[in-house]
């Protein structure tokens, strides 16, 4: 068998497995379900990603997968706040197993994204480095109508699927900040990392003090369309 016949021969074996999957004639975890709605207890996987994009333009499915989170939220109404700048299956978060500095507008996407990464990444950061949870997010907010700066290209802060994180307290009262402590050599510079590396994994797009200037004191984070870790 050439290769090209054997590469064939697995497509369609793969397709008939996930047909048989999606019509429910082989049972699989939900967890690797691709249909399976999205549960944020879970650990992400190879499928995490899909299930996120599936949350674009469905607003039961995300009360499905929000439902499975600690979030305190509440679904806002689809709106156009300015003429360029439509806000759709968005929501107002306002806290969740922290406190926030303000509540904010966040698309499904980006709210699912976040309690993956506030979940999976930031506390066992915290406890890794520290040994205690983080008690507060400091953010610079999410939705601005505006452009990225110095393009024509509107921002993902447009439609409220970007969120700057500016800073983090914990439980005793420590506080770190992108500004301050990112550029130190002890433990807040080696949490913020960490917090780093787990922002990349969460959400599509990390852009860190590394990646220019204007990102010297937060770390911007959305659910764009393409995956970008800076």
């Amino acid at each position: 068998m050439t290769f090209g016949r054997f590469l064939l021969v697995l497509i369609l074996l793969a397709a008939g497995f996930a047909f048989a999957v999606w019509r429910g004639f082989v049972q699989v975890p939900d967890r690797w379900n691709p249909w399976a709605p999205l549960d944020l207890r879970e650990p992400p996987n190879l499928l995490t990603g899909f299930k996120l994009r599936l949350l674009e333009g469905d607003r039961a499915l995300c009360e499905q997968a929000l439902a499975t989170s600690d979030l305190d939220y509440q679904a806002v109404p689809d709106s156009q706040p300015e003429p360029t700048c439509p806000l759709e299956n968005t929501v107002r978060i306002r806290g969740s197993e922290v406190r926030f500095n303000s509540a904010f507008l966040a698309t499904c996407p980006l709210a699912a994204a976040y309690v993956l990464f506030e979940r999976h990444g930031l506390q066992p950061a915290a406890q890794a480095v520290f040994g205690q949870p983080v008690a507060r997010v400091e953010h610079f907010g999410s939705f601005a109508c505006r452009n990225i700066a110095r393009s024509n290209r509107r921002s993902q802060h447009a439609t409220a699927n970007a969120l700057d994180l500016a800073g983090f307290r914990l439980a005793d009262g420590t506080r770190i900040t992108v500004a301050r402590d990112w550029r130190g050599e002890g433990d807040k510079a080696r949490f913020l990392r960490e917090v780093h590396k787990a922002a990349c994994r969460a959400f599509n797009i990390t852009l860190g003090p590394e990646y220019n200037a204007a990102h010297h004191d937060h770390f911007h984070v959305d659910m764009g369309g393409f995956r970008t870790c800076r």
